[in-house]
């Protein structure tokens, strides 16, 4: 494993333990210049592995719990007069910083979420006709609790479709738990060691700018290619599924393929990298059929069902 990725995972795991391969698919996604929805029930730490990561790295990290009366100009900025000078000043918005944290998404109006669209497609943001890009690197990472509905709203397919990767963290194990309790710090989910808050920095600003550029070199032979295209054209053409991947589920595969090849220790990419990534970078972007929801009920299930179907290139 590359040694600043490495350094990257163990710094994260003194706060989240036990999670490693969601940690790994965490910073698979921050390498691919992708973002992350975490969907899993209350209390597993959900916003400790967020705030982890971004103190692990030292980057600007803004967090918003996202209510029905958050606005649109909290995200984006606003214009507004200086009592001084009498003249329009813009004022940023959260979002203006290196990781951008939206808490309970679903709890948020449509208004208020539509505002992450170009934010999380263009990396810019466009307020009274003036366009202002992000800071670089920019990620952005939302929680949302599956279990209690109301009082949510549900995410529409075109924001979902603007996250690379849906993750779940889980329970942990006897184990884990275990040492949860005897080391833990009382704050909640799976604060291990300390606060993810009381975290240095591992790595720089600029050394995620160099991890992404080898992972954007990382070789991909052509028949990796088409198992890729193989897997995304079979959730377009199964009557599992009311709706198939998109071509952005394919370029999310492809780049998130490359990065866990670059975690991984290796130049180049094997179909078991495609295989892993499948369901969180798919799975997400499907919209079940009745027979799916009647056979399988889940679009994780029919992506599982796709891999295990599609012949694997040699």
């Amino acid at each position: 494993m590359n040694e600043k990725i490495a350094l990257l995972i163990n710094n994260i795991e003194n706060v989240i333990i036990g999670k490693r391969p969601v940690i790994i698919k965490l910073i698979t996604a921050l390498l691919a210049k992708g973002h992350v929805l975490i969907e899993d029930v209350p209390g597993v730490g959900k916003t400790q592995l967020v705030a982890a990561l971004s103190k692990s790295v030292s980057g600007r990290y803004n967090r918003v719990q996202f209510t029905p009366d958050v606005m649109p100009s909290d995200i984006m900025g606003f214009t507004m007069i200086n009592p001084e000078t009498k003249k329009m000043e813009y004022r940023p918005g959260s979002a203006f910083c290196n990781f951008f944290l939206a808490d309970e998404i679903n709890r948020a109006s449509p208004k208020a979420q539509s505002s992450l669209l170009e934010i999380m497609e263009e990396l810019q943001i466009s307020v009274d006709g003036v366009t202002r890009p992000l800071p670089v690197p920019f990620m952005a990472l939302a929680t949302q609790n599956p279990v209690e509905t109301y009082g949510t709203y549900h995410l529409p397919e075109a924001q979902m479709d603007r996250f690379i990767m849906k993750l779940s963290i889980g329970y942990p194990d006897r184990a884990d738990e275990m040492s949860i309790l005897l080391g833990g710090s009382g704050n909640g989910g799976l604060s291990v060691l300390k606060n993810a808050a009381a975290l240095s920095p591992a790595l720089e600003l600029s050394d995620i700018g160099e991890l992404r550029e080898k992972a954007d070199k990382i070789q991909t032979n052509n028949l990796v290619v088409e198992y890729i295209i193989n897997l995304v054209a079979a959730t377009r053409q199964t009557d599992l599924l009311a709706l198939g991947a998109s071509p952005r589920g394919s370029i999310a595969l492809f780049k998130t393929a490359k990065a866990l090849a670059l975690i991984n220790g290796r130049n180049y990419v094997i179909p078991d990298d495609i295989r892993e990534l499948a369901v969180p970078v798919l799975a997400h972007r499907l919209i079940l059929s009745p027979k799916g929801k009647s056979t399988l009920g889940t679009s994780a299930a029919v992506i599982d069902e796709i891999v295990r179907t599609v012949p694997i290139p040699a």
